[in-house]
């Protein structure tokens, strides 16, 4: 079988004037595409390279693969980026990898996942999304505190971009835990990434995510823990944790939870994957504190680098190597095409 793959690379060069150091931190480096392209080969499939954007419609229009391996995340500022490969491919009846259109168009835009989310029943941090201001932001904090107050909200929160992946724009200083710290943080997230920004309160306890995989039934492939080696008492997964993720994390998978949480939070992740209409793979980042598991956020799309991405290190602890997680969302997804 033609496996095209889709995908953004890293771009080489500087970053334009004013932007955020993580402008492209979704984006892949050329190892991983070729990582993906070796298994794909290993599986007898023969595999190119299709790219993203203007680059992919005229490969795929040039050159129908049979099947596409998604792994695009979509450029720009749009809360329907992650979405365009896969619609572009219902429209030209190409079969491909992961989650429909509407799967990632939700999953990606934050505050509409947690309201569908609490409605099926499942805990999520109270929080509001505040929309950036028509006219340039004046400075003027004096309006956040209340804002905090008639939305129930305590110090100390977390603020992050309403609709970014891998962390974009979730740095260490967006946990605020001064009333002053709000507005300036929120005006620097407006500034740096165009979109509204949600506000959650901070959920004080363990890290974890979950992995699942395959449809008819989806599975859950782990439960992963990922805690500070030097324990802090406002622990956040940031950006620049992430980046250090060797020196500063231990990941534990299976999690060693309090008895009946894991399962609890395997549940839910089941729950929300199909709640979603998600296919074949996902990974969902839960906090639990007192017991009970919150949901924060879900990737249908989440990162295969061989070494740093979190579904990859789950998979190495439960023993299965990148070529064999690889593996199994191919299978997955041709069993379903078929």
């Amino acid at each position: 079988m033609k496996f095209g793959i889709a995908f953004d690379l890293k771009p080489d060069g500087p970053l334009p004037p004013g932007a955020p150091d993580d402008l492209h931190e979704e984006f892949d480096a050329p190892g991983t595409i070729r990582a993906i392209a070796d298994v794909l080969r290993g599986l007898g499939h023969e595999a190119v390279e299709l790219g993203d954007g203007r680059e992919f419609l005229e490969a795929v229009l040039r050159e129908k693969p049979d099947f596409v391996f998604n792994f695009a995340e979509g450029s720009g500022v749009s809360r329907s980026r992650e979405a365009r490969v896969p619609a572009a491919c219902e429209m030209l009846g190409i079969p491909y990898t992961g989650s429909d259109p509407l799967a990632m168009a939700v999953a990606l835009e934050k505050d509409v996942t947690r309201q569908l989310v609490a409605g099926a029943g499942i805990a999520v941090p109270i929080g509001l999304t505040i929309s950036p201001p028509r006219k340039p932001y004046d400075g003027d904090c004096a309006e956040f505190p209340p804002i905090l107050t008639d939305a129930g909200l305590d110090l100390p929160v977390i603020a992050k971009p309403v609709f970014e992946g891998s962390s974009k724009g979730i740095r260490s200083r967006c946990l605020v835990t001064r009333a002053e710290d709000l507005g300036p943080t929120v005006a620097k997230l407006w500034a740096d990434y165009g979109q509204a920004v949600l506000i959650e309160e901070f959920i004080a306890g363990d890290e974890v995510t979950v992995g699942v995989l395959g449809n008819d039934p989806p599975e859950v492939f782990g439960v992963m823990k990922i805690s500070p080696k030097t324990p802090a008492e406002h622990f956040v997964y940031s950006l620049e944790v992430k980046r250090d993720f060797r020196r500063l994390i231990d990941y534990e998978c299976p999690a060693k939870l309090a008895p009946g949480v894991a399962q609890e939070i395997a549940e839910a992740a089941l729950t929300v994957f199909d709640l979603l209409g998600c296919r074949d793979v996902a990974r969902l980042d839960f906090r639990v504190r007192d017991g009970v598991p919150y949901f924060i956020e879900i990737n249908p799309l989440p990162g295969l680098n061989p070494e740093s991405s979190d579904l990859v290190i789950m998979a190495g602890l439960l023993g299965v190597t990148h070529a064999d997680l690889v593996g199994r969302i191919v299978e997955a997804a041709v069993a379903r095409a078929k």
